[in-house]
């Protein structure tokens, strides 16, 4: 095998799963599995003995489960990227998953060039969620962050300040947390799209822009904001109630 190949740890209770998706993976030429794990404490050492490329976890697992897993992956140094595979289309489940570090969600009814492509492309740096479920997660997101009612105004005593004077906003959310990490315009109006389930391409063509500034753009965005995928932008940013419609 080649020293380059890209290498997979799965992680599943059922020892038929794992070998079926072994055997998919494998097929795939530069795929190389490098370790299994039936519960996600197996999975987190089996990470950090073989540094893997990718960590394929089932959500549902005895013991630790793979929600916590992915937690204690993304906390290591330098992780590999988290595919999170599942039997259940739960809204729930998938946000909690994402929270936790995951680069991508999949469900395990999916076809083997599917399951492929997920590996590769969470391997490359990129998330995996089409537009349908990215907007699940935004809508999730933005409930999550909806800001509570504001208090009732008390008549002005000529002491203090305005309420109306347009203080800034409160610190950590909106153009505050743009602002505390230093994002642009453009990297703002890039995460927004990002936030809409744009692909680099799209980014590209409504900016009116080559993909490579877009890449750019992305990088810059990850970096400031301290996160490790676009995936985990979005949910970043919604969480500071920055729209996807600007």
């Amino acid at each position: 095998m080649a020293a380059d190949d890209l290498t997979i740890v799965l992680a599943d209770d059922q020892d038929l799963v794992r070998a079926g998706f072994r055997v998919i993976l494998e097929s795939e030429p530069g795929f190389r599995v490098v370790g299994e794990a039936p519960d996600g404490a197996a999975a987190v050492d089996a990470v950090v003995a073989l540094r893997p490329d990718v960590v394929c976890l089932d959500v549902q697992m005895p013991g630790v489960d793979g929600l916590e897993a992915a937690r204690r992956i993304a906390a290591l140094p330098d992780p590999p990227a988290v595919l999170v595979l599942t039997t259940f289309d739960d809204d729930g489940a998938l946000f909690a998953a994402l929270e936790a570090g995951a680069s991508g969600f999949l469900l395990k009814n999916a076809s083997p060039e599917r399951l492929i492509d997920a590996v590769r492309t969470v391997a490359a740096g990129d998330a995996l969620l089409d537009p349908d479920v990215t907007r699940r997660v935004i809508s999730r997101a933005t409930a999550a962050a909806a800001p509570a009612p504001a208090p009732a105004r008390t008549p002005d005593t000529g002491t203090g300040t305005d309420p109306d004077s347009g203080s800034d906003p409160a610190p950590g959310t909106g153009a505050a947390a743009i602002a505390a990490v230093g994002l642009t315009e453009r990297e703002t109006e890039v995460l927004r799209l990002l936030a809409r389930g744009l692909s680099n391409a799209e980014i590209a063509r409504t900016l009116y822009v080559g993909e490579a500034t877009v890449k750019t753009h992305v990088s810059n965005v990850l970096q400031k904001t301290g996160v490790r995928d676009r995936i985990q932008a979005v949910v970043w940013a919604f969480e500071r109630g920055i729209s996807a419609s600007g």
